[in-house]
């Protein structure tokens, strides 16, 4: 059985290198590209990314659930693939011919590049990230990434050199998904073989696809509609402050998703074995794990943001900082209800639940974008986002409260709440004594670590030591 902290660490390093090398590529296209360029892309890249979620459904959960379940029995495991398989084919088909059609009579403002999207759109063709999760293969998808996404990096620098060259650092960042998800269909033929599937093996995957499709969509709203939203309601470049501030927050989100994706399949794993008791054991440490990471670093945005910002994207972005500072405060939400749901909720098939949060968070963020945008611009999308992911998380912990131990959640979440705000206090304070702003940001992000991590030695102590404890065991068993 693989490990899941090995899992764990090579989802990390496969959700980080989805966004660190546009991370390492935004300074440089901020200044090269501008304001204006980004929300141009990041708009049409928003409103394609309906179509490819269409096409998809609820297949990165759904399957990922499915063939967790199946995957050690290699026939049954073919016939599902390819029935799943087939669904995605005819979804993806559909998508692909609303998309044009779209482009031809909707689309004036945008044509050229909302065209180029479309190979973004044919990629969901090829995505079969769900059965390799599922089996959970993590460390494919790490090296595939990590050749793709260096390789976009590389083109970038050498081939986009001014406002002009917007068409081909597009082109660049829609070819990059097509190649990577060619590429894992290398390795398929190791783990399946084919079975031609037949309209009713594809037919039974529909309904249970479109129920987990519904959060799919509802999440997408106050996701993606924020942009979209941002695009139609304040201006063009209002996106791109929006836009760069995700970037940032998408960092350390990327961990609380991988921790998400890893246990997912484990989880769905132990609960068709019936073993409640490792379920339990392993939602409590990932409670415990993922507040202890998000909570220092939710107030560590919030006192570097400002700063931060500008420097990084150039003086243009001031404004991103300030939507840093206000996004920060959603990563504590999201990592809560991103282990009560992917841990407990999915793998249960508790999909009632999940659905009703996700469109009470929707409808709250859809809401609060129209009443905010059009006199806040981007920082009313970023509230909108706030409340939503605050109903998200309080719905979802009500629906579980009879069944997991919420009263020891919030014991982990107000120890490291007041360690945080120590840690806050002190390092805000940097800012009266050091007026280099790059010195400023290193000093506060490693004082702030320093002052985090000593008041939590023992939870840290208490890890090392399980480590070093399983180690041996390993070591004394071979």
């Amino acid at each position: 059985m693989n490990s899941v902290k090995k899992n764990f660490t090579y989802n990390i390093v496969y959700q980080i290198l989805i966004l660190i090398i546009p991370l390492i590529t935004a300074p440089y296209i901020s200044r090269v590209i501008g304001a204006e360029g980004q929300g141009i892309y990041s708009y049409t890249y928003s409103i394609a990314q309906y179509f490819v979620l269409f096409a998809m459904l609820g297949l990165n959960n759904y399957g990922n659930r499915t063939i967790a379940k199946i995957r050690d029995d290699k026939e049954k495991l073919s016939k599902e693939f390819w029935s799943i398989y087939g669904l995605q084919i005819i979804t993806t088909t559909i998508m692909l011919i609303l998309y044009i059609t779209y482009i031809i009579f909707l689309d004036s403002s945008y044509k050229l590049y909302n065209t180029i999207q479309l190979v973004y759109v044919f990629s969901a063709m090829f995505d079969i990230n769900w059965f390799f999760f599922g089996m959970e293969k993590f460390k494919l998808t790490v090296i595939r990434n990590t050749i793709i996404k260096i390789l976009s990096a590389c083109s970038i620098f050498i081939f986009v050199k001014s406002k002009n060259d917007l068409v081909l650092y597009m082109l660049i960042m829609v070819g990059a998904p097509l190649i990577s998800q060619l590429s894992l269909w290398t390795f398929l033929r190791k783990y399946i073989f084919f079975v031609k599937p037949t309209w009713n093996s594809i037919k039974k995957h529909i309904k249970p696809n479109a129920i987990l499709f519904v959060p799919v969509i509802a999440v997408s709203i106050y996701k993606m509609m924020d942009k979209i939203m941002l695009g139609n309601m304040s201006n063009i470049s209002n996106v791109g402050y929006y836009e760069n501030a995700e970037k940032i927050i998408n960092i350390p989100n990327s961990i609380i998703t991988a921790l998400g994706t890893v246990m997912l399949p484990r989880m769905s794993n132990l609960v068709a074995n019936g073993n409640n008791t490792k379920i339990e054991q392993y939602i409590n440490k990932s409670m415990k794990f993922i507040l202890f990471l998000s909570v220092p670093i939710a107030f560590g945005l919030i006192a570097i943001g400002k700063n931060f910002a500008p420097l990084f994207f150039g003086e243009n972005f001031v404004k991103t900082g300030e939507i840093i500072q206000y996004l920060a405060i959603t990563l504590v939400f999201i990592s809560w209800a991103n282990v009560i749901r992917t841990q407990y909720l999915i793998p249960n098939e508790k999909d009632k639940s999940y659905i009703i949060s996700v469109f009470l968070g929707a409808i709250i963020n859809f809401v609060i974008n129209s009443l905010l945008i059009p006199k806040y611009n981007a920082i009313g999308a970023a509230i909108g986002t706030i409340f939503a992911e605050m109903v998200v998380m309080i719905y979802q912990t009500y629906t579980v409260r009879k069944e997991l131990s919420i009263k020891k959640y919030f014991k982990y979440l107000l120890k490291f709440l007041v360690s945080a705000l120590i840690m806050y206090l002190i390092i805000i304070q940097f800012e009266r004594i050091i007026e280099n702003k790059y010195i400023l940001i290193f000093t506060q992000i490693m004082f702030g670590a320093l002052i985090y991590f000593t008041i939590n030695y023992k939870y840290i102590l208490e890890n090392i030591k399980e480590i070093i404890h399983k180690k041996r065991k390993i070591e004394g068993n071979i």
